[in-house]
């Protein structure tokens, strides 16, 4: 069927009607086929598909989340962010889910110092530091470009100091050289960024340091050797000198954990490592130590000054001291599976925080994941200026150590190099309790998503392939469903794929199913968005993350774990969680206005059950003092 491409009006918008948006003169009908979107004028896709509960800049393109700290003077959170590659851009926040820009959305630090000429990269923040105010420890930049596939220029990356005292509105750069001035002598590193400060009372009692030391993590890798973190020690109280304690872990170039099913590639090199230690309720100073990391990979043979993989990671491990110290991993696993996700950064929120005092939240380690919109910038054709912004930061999310009860003690839970861990087991019962990294939406986020209108789908058994459509669907392209789904023993190796169709109408859907045939959540994407078929750089391409439904015993039965999914639907932003342990995030640019319909999914093989089905239409505006 050949559908009327598109008209776009110019002039007076006053008539538009609710399928057709509007941005100054450009009306944009979205009932009829798209033209090649690069036509259109500058800045008339702004609101085609920006999310409304998300982090992201009043326009322009954000990079990656760093500078996250609480302020100790007003118990608000800032979260921050690289902001068109000129600086760091950050807000506030007193309940995770609603935002103030800082300085009118303008960058809170920028280029061009003695020690920054050329950039400003990644830097986290000590809130109680010099003088008692917040003191950002950055990457300060002097030449470009820097790239694990090239030759590193000596003295291009630094560590520098700046200072807020004016609540984060503005960081002043200390009028010294960096004090960090380079690597370690005589490293040929990839690269020597994104310093991440902390605190470990283990690394004080193994260093034998003062209580309550700040140590940094500055992430890169070695040439020919691997990537790898540099540990550093805080040295004086007014953090001048900080005292180099080695490598405290590498691993060999392009290596995995494990076959790298479960956590990819350890890659070329490292970047925006954070470390932090964590307990089943949160963040505990004497937990058990944790690191998330982004790798930069490539597919072979390298070619110079790309990257074509970004991985984002977790990893579990025990620190050590032979001489240095050193961390060993002894689990690990994605910390977000979608392709675009990446530079994930995070901090300690307090319960004396004013979020966590308005929730009754204990201390957390919250981590924010920047979504690339332009594919890391390969995206070709991409409609980048007429949309006016690119890219976003995903939900926060509350990180955990998370035990899973009552698995049957099999080759399925006994694999080595995998996400989870065996912690104990009852011979008598036949059953085992595994550990694993808790991922979730932030309570807040989640209580403010769902505060919206919903209503509930009957459950249903499907034992054949088709579509069903639910009874009620969203009227907008802004909602959360959440449901379960039941799977039979037979189900286990078969071809079974089951699941929801999203965003759909008579030209445009998009498939997200649990596939056992490699144990998968896919996201099927060949249909998103009519725009795809005419207009380049709009990735159709599907996506996909590992997750194991293991075998448990429930009241004395034996049964494969139910899949408790969760959707979040912000316009063009997916994320996809599961089972409290997986997270996959991407975009699905659909484009007509009456694709909002949703259907449950079920290719026929074997039955699947599903029950509480439930859908929170509209969600909530992070940015409510924008204009």
């Amino acid at each position: 069927m050949k559908l009327q491409t598109a008209s776009v009006l110019l002039g007076s918008a006053a008539a538009a009607s609710p399928s057709m948006q509007t941005r100054d003169s450009v009306v944009i009908d979205y009932n009829v086929a798209p033209p090649n979107l690069s036509t259109l004028p500058n800045g008339s896709l702004f609101e085609t598909w920006r999310p409304r509960a998300h982090v992201l800049p009043p326009n322009g393109q954000i990079g990656d989340p760093c500078l996250h700290y609480t302020d100790p003077a007003t118990g608000l959170f800032h979260v921050g962010f690289l902001h068109d590659g000129s600086g760091i851009s950050s807000a506030t926040t007193d309940d995770l889910a609603t935002y103030q820009d800082l300085n009118q959305g303008n960058q809170v630090i920028v280029p061009g110092g003695i020690n920054d000429p050329v950039a400003v990269f990644d830097g986290s923040v000590i809130p109680n530091g010099i003088n008692g105010l917040p003191t950002l420890l950055y990457t300060s930049v002097s030449y470009l470009p820097i790239h694990w596939s090239i030759p590193y220029t000596r003295g291009s990356e630094t560590q520098s100091l700046a200072v807020s005292s004016d609540g984060g509105s503005n960081f002043t750069k200390l009028d010294q050289g960096p004090v960090i001035p380079g690597p370690p002598f005589a490293y040929n590193v990839t690269a020597f960024r994104d310093p991440y400060v902390f605190q470990n009372p283990t690394l004080d009692s193994l260093l034998h340091s003062k209580n309550n030391t700040w140590y940094t993590v500055i992430s890169g890798g070695l040439h020919e050797k691997g990537p790898a973190q540099f540990l550093y020690r805080q040295y004086d109280s007014d953090f001048q000198y900080w005292e180099y304690l080695g490598q405290w872990w590498h691993e060999p170039t392009n290596s995995t954990w494990g076959n790298g099913t479960w956590a990819g590639r350890w890659a070329f090199n490292f970047e925006t490592g954070n470390v932090f230690s964590l307990d089943e309720y949160g963040y505990n100073p004497h937990g058990q130590i944790f690191t998330t990391i982004g790798t930069e990979g490539s597919d072979l043979p390298v070619v110079p000054q790309l990257t074509s993989i970004h991985d984002m990671l977790w990893v579990s491990g025990t620190v050590s001291r032979n001489g240095s110290v050193s961390f060993t991993p002894n689990m690990a696993g994605f910390l977000d599976w979608g392709f675009s996700s990446y530079a994930a950064a995070g901090k300690v929120l307090p319960s004396t925080s004013l979020p966590s005092t308005k929730s009754g939240a204990p201390d957390r380690f919250i981590s924010y994941v920047w979504l690339s919109g332009d594919l890391f910038e390969q995206a070709e054709g991409f409609p980048t200026n007429q949309q006016n912004w690119t890219g976003t930061l995903l939900l926060p999310r509350e990180l955990r150590v998370l035990y899973i009860p009552n698995v049957v003690d099999n080759a399925l839970a006994r694999e080595s190099g995998a996400s989870w861990q065996v912690v104990s087991s009852d011979g008598s019962a036949g059953t085992v309790e595994l550990q694993t990294l808790g991922i979730s939406i932030a309570r807040e986020t989640k209580a403010a998503l769902l505060s919206g209108t919903s209503f509930t789908e009957s459950g249903r058994t499907l034992n054949s392939s088709g579509v069903v459509p639910f009874k009620r669907s969203p009227s907008e392209k802004f909602f959360v469903l959440s449901a379960q789904l039941s799977f039979p023993a037979s189900a286990r190796g078969s071809g079974l794929k089951s699941g929801f169709q999203i965003l759909s109408s008579e030209h445009e859907s998009t498939t997200v199913y649990y596939q056992f045939s490699n144990e998968s959540i896919i996201v099927d994407r060949s249909n998103t968005s009519a725009a795809a078929r005419t207009t380049d750089g709009i990735d159709s391409s599907a996506e996909a993350g590992k997750l194991r439904l293991f075998d448990v015993l429930n009241g004395g039965e034996q049964a494969i774990e139910t899949l408790d999914l969760t959707l979040v639907v912000d316009n063009s932003v997916l994320e996809v969680y599961a089972n409290g342990r997986f997270a996959l995030s991407t975009w699905v640019r659909s484009w007509y206005a009456n694709s909002t319909n949703i259907s449950f999914f079920h290719n026929g093989v074997g039955g699947v059950a599903f029950s509480n089905v439930t859908v929170s239409e509209g969600l909530y505006d992070a940015w409510p003092d924008r204009q």
